[in-house]
Order: structure tokens, then C-alpha cells, then sequence
């Protein structure tokens, strides 16, 4: 009987995006062939933290096989995977840990530690602390299609995006093809089409407007609505708008086809593409879950832009960010 091979730490998740922040690439940007990408990942494949090493990240196979090529090209739709891993001490350990050895070091010399020498103990607690910390894996898909020029990452938000935008950014230098990315901008801003939607009771051609919805009220008060499998045909909500209360999460669904939670910097999350047959297991399923997935988002995509005034342009987005528009930020 033959051995069975061990799971992959990162075996693939379903679905493939569940949530995702896109970008758009600039237009003078020249993809490397597939085969030198290949290469420039594997000089940065994922290794585990080392023992006293707090974060690793690094690339590891889309498909979830342990010697399996980390770029995947399926109907030209490029697919990356970035495995990330954290290891964290508690904080109750180290100031637990801290305060015996300065209390220690106070009866040893009758003073007590001066605040450069408290930061030196504290960080060699934590290097001694480091080996036994529980460690916390993520991995982050990433969609390139490089004819559309549109980058997608499975991430929640942007901040959560930018890691592996930082990684994607710092192997295309390497080999020469910089990558220019900007995250998407419309004329319209998320939340002020989201308000409009609901103020109007209806939502844009081609979406249906569904049960979720989270307003926030900016400043001080920072106070906070949420409906929850419940309908938003409400006087209320419109009221809400009017004092002030952004919508900054709405539940809608596309074509009868995907539903998903559209944000207030145009994140978009809780992705489920319906009526969609079972793919089958192994590398077919994995084919057949990224055409499916880069099928129907990529058609999803334009829609959902032109919902909102359509898509700015570089060159126009910072004129109109003066007249009110807004934008999210380019992260660092």
C-alpha cells in the first residue's frame, strides 16, 4: 500500500475568495513569463518561523500540494498563494516576567532598571518566550490577470491586503517589471451610492439589495446600526442617513448569481456564487473552482464599478478627490 503524503500546512481553502481587495495595475506594466515568475517565487517559497523568529511569509502552492508550482495559470487567469505565520507572546507573560526580573535586579543593585535597560530585559524575555509561543497560519490567494490588468487578493480589507502586496511588489522589482498598483476608485464613493441605494429603495441594474446592512456615524460619537437577516425597506434607515450614519456594510447580490457584502472602500466579502455545480476533487476541482471564481467575478467586477459612476482613472482620481470625491489610500 502506498504511503499517503501528509497534509500541506497550507492546503487550499474553499472557497478561493471569499474576500477580496482588488487593484488595478498600471498600463505600462510588462508581466514576466510564467516559468521566470516560477523561479522568483521558489527564492521565496515559505519556510516555518525559525525559534525565535516572530513572522515568515513566503509563497507555497495554490493548489495545497507540498512540491507542487507555486504560479498556476488557468484559461490565462494567474493564481498565487502567500502563506503567512505569526508567532506571538502573550503580553500578561512578558510583563509578568518583566516585573520579576526589574524587582529582581532592584534588591540586587538598590535602583531600578532605567527605561533602556527595562526595554533590553523585556526583549530578551521575549526571544526567551518566543520558542514555546503558539504560532497562527493565514494564507492569502492572489488572482493576477494581467490582460485586464487587475489585481485581486483574498483579504478582508485592505490592511489585511497589504502584506502580501508588499511581498508581490518586492519579488516584480527583482525581476525587473515593477508593479505600479492602485487600489479601485469611482467616481462615486462606496458608502455615498450604498446611501443612495437605500434612501431610493433601489438598487442598481442587474443587483438586488438583500437582509444585511451596518451604518457608523463619524466623530465622536462613533455609534453604530446593524440589521441582520432583516428587511431594509425601513423609514428608518433612510432617517439614519440623514443624520449623518454612512452605510458602511450592505448585503447585495448580482445577477441572481453572487451575493456578497459590498464595504465602504469598495471591499467586497462574503462571496458565494450560486447554483454552481460540485467541481470535482484534485487538480480538475482546482481548475474548475478558478474559472468559476475568476469567470464570474470578472464580469461581476465592471458592473458593480459602473453602479458607482464607473471607475476613476489615475490621472482623474486625485482632480475629483478635491471636488469630495473619495478614495482609498495606496498602502505603503
Amino acid at each position: 500500500m502506498r504511503a499517503l503524503r501528509p497534509p500541506h500546512p497550507f492546503a487550499v481553502p474553499m472557497p478561493l475568495f471569499k474576500n477580496i481587495v482588488v487593484y488595478r495595475i498600471g498600463p505600462d506594466w510588462q508581466a514576466p513569463d510564467l516559468d521566470t515568475l516560477e523561479e522568483a517565487l521558489r527564492r521565496q517559497a515559505f519556510a516555518p518561523c525559525q525559534p525565535t523568529q516572530p513572522l515568515s511569509a513566503g509563497w507555497v502552492a495554490p493548489r495545497g500540494q507540498e512540491h507542487g508550482a507555486l504560479a498556476e495559470s488557468v484559461d490565462g487567469q494567474w493564481i498565487l498563494k502567500l502563506a503567512v505565520e505569526r508567532k506571538t507572546v502573550p503580553g500578561g507573560a512578558v510583563r509578568t516576567e518583566l516585573e520579576a526580573r526589574c524587582k529582581a535586579l532592584e534588591a540586587e543593585r538598590g535602583r531600578k532598571p532605567g527605561r533602556k535597560e527595562k526595554a533590553e530585559i523585556k526583549e530578551e524575555i521575549v526571544l526567551t518566550l518566543l520558542p514555546r509561543a503558539f504560532s497562527k497560519r493565514a494564507a492569502h490567494m492572489v488572482w493576477l490577470d494581467a490582460q485586464q490588468r487587475t489585481l485581486v487578493v483574498a483579504a478582508g480589507s485592505m490592511k489585511a491586503a497589504e502584506p502580501v502586496i508588499k511581498q508581490l511588489a518586492d519579488l516584480m522589482a527583482e525581476l525587473g517589471h515593477v508593479l505600479p498598483l492602485a487600489p479601485l476608485s469611482t467616481s462615486l464613493a462606496p458608502a455615498t451610492a450604498m446611501g443612495e441605494w437605500l434612501t431610493a429603495r433601489q438598487a442598481p441594474a442587474g443587483f438586488t439589495i438583500e437582509r444585511d446592512l451596518e451604518l457608523k456615524k463619524a466623530g465622536e460619537e462613533k455609534s453604530v446600526v446593524r440589521y441582520a437577516r432583516h428587511t431594509l425597506e425601513l423609514d428608518e434607515i433612510g432617517q439614519h442617513i440623514q443624520e449623518g450614519k454612512l452605510p458602511t456594510q450592505l448585503a447585495l447580490t448580482w445577477n441572481d448569481k453572487v451575493s456578497f457584502v459590498l464595504t465602504e472602500q469598495l471591499g467586497i466579502r462574503k462571496i458565494d456564487i450560486r447554483d454552481v455545480e460540485q467541481a470535482p476533487k484534485g487538480e480538475d476541482g482546482f481548475d474548475a473552482d478558478v474559472a468559476i471564481a475568476t469567470g464570474e467575478l470578472s464580469l461581476l467586477l465592471p458592473e458593480l464599478l459602473e453602479s458607482m459612476g464607473g471607475e476613476l482613472t489615475p490621472g482623474s482620481e486625485f482632480a475629483l478627490r478635491k471636488t469630495g470625491t473619495t478614495s482609498a489610500q495606496v498602502p505603503a
